[in-house]
């Protein structure tokens, strides 16, 4: 007899995904709002108090508190993550749009220089940038996007040497259309949505880039309320017991960066299957 079990339902993960980040967003924007504690104040008589009513998420070693502190460090971690994408996105669409709109030995040229950057393993890149300055946002923000506009340039380009190989292209190489403006009218238009999904994967990558340069001391500084400053200095009160000070800055680094990675994926999966491999960083 034919099993007439209804088949499994699988998890909504696009809708958790999207639940978290808005989660994450509202969380930044509303618990400054309604929490009446400085994020900067110190307290030694609060010291590394557990989580409680008056503190959540307990206190660090000086008694700042946890929740505000990791709040203010996910928003700075979230607007460096955007921004860094962002410049990132734009570079590496120009660089993919440029070699695969020119071709021939512009096109090589062009993809030797992304192998050689490719050879270099990110931290290190962003570490020989980062060290050049003094820590702030902006050596941050150049550093992250200095190494992750390839994995773009190298989308963009795939999609560029595939939309010249269209009909519409020809018909509008019969026309007499110049190559600069086939690939402004005609070509740039149908990479931007793989862009912008290249520029929403770079995101988690980016946030976990700055938090691990805050770690080694070489990102924020270390006074800035950072998700990797607060994980580097809750060390010594991680080895003598206390783990909150360790355990909730890193779930607000983990969680959010997985629901934006499982939101982008879900996004990923509604494109053809060929889109798709393309878009597997």
């Amino acid at each position: 007899m034919a099993d007439l079990a209804p088949p499994a339902r699988r998890l909504p993960t696009g809708a958790i995904s999207a639940a978290l980040v808005a989660a994450t967003v509202l969380a930044v924007v509303l618990v400054p709002l309604f929490v009446p504690l400085d994020e900067q104040a110190v307290d030694l008589g609060s010291k590394l108090r557990p989580p409680s009513w008056s503190h959540p998420f307990g206190t660090d070693e000086v008694g700042r508190d946890l929740l505000l502190r990791s709040v203010y460090g996910l928003r700075v971690s979230l607007l460096v993550g955007a921004v860094a994408a962002l410049v990132a996105t734009v570079i590496g669409t120009a660089v993919g749009a440029l070699a695969g709109a020119l071709g021939g030995w512009a096109d090589r040229v062009v993809m030797r220089v992304v192998d050689l950057f490719s050879s270099v393993p990110h931290l290190l890149l962003g570490i020989f940038v980062v060290a050049m300055f003094r820590p702030g946002v902006g050596p941050v923000i150049a550093s992250i996007a200095v190494t992750h506009w390839l994995s773009t340039a190298r989308i963009v380009r795939a999609e560029m040497l595939s939309l010249r190989s269209r009909p519409f292209v020809d018909a509008a190489v019969s026309g007499g259309s110049s190559r600069l403006r086939i690939a402004v009218r005609h070509l740039l238009p149908g990479v931007l949505p793989q862009a912008g999904l290249a520029a929403v994967l770079m995101v988690p990558h980016a946030i976990w880039h700055e938090s691990a340069l805050s770690f080694l001391g070489l990102g924020l500084p270390t006074h800035q309320a950072s998700l990797g400053n607060m994980v580097q200095a809750a060390r010594g009160s991680l080895l003598a017991g206390d783990w909150w000070p360790t355990l909730f800055p890193g779930l607000f680094i983990i969680v959010p960066t997985l629901a934006v990675a499982a939101l982008a994926a879900a996004w990923r999966e509604r494109l053809s299957p060929r889109r798709r491999s393309e878009l597997t960083l």
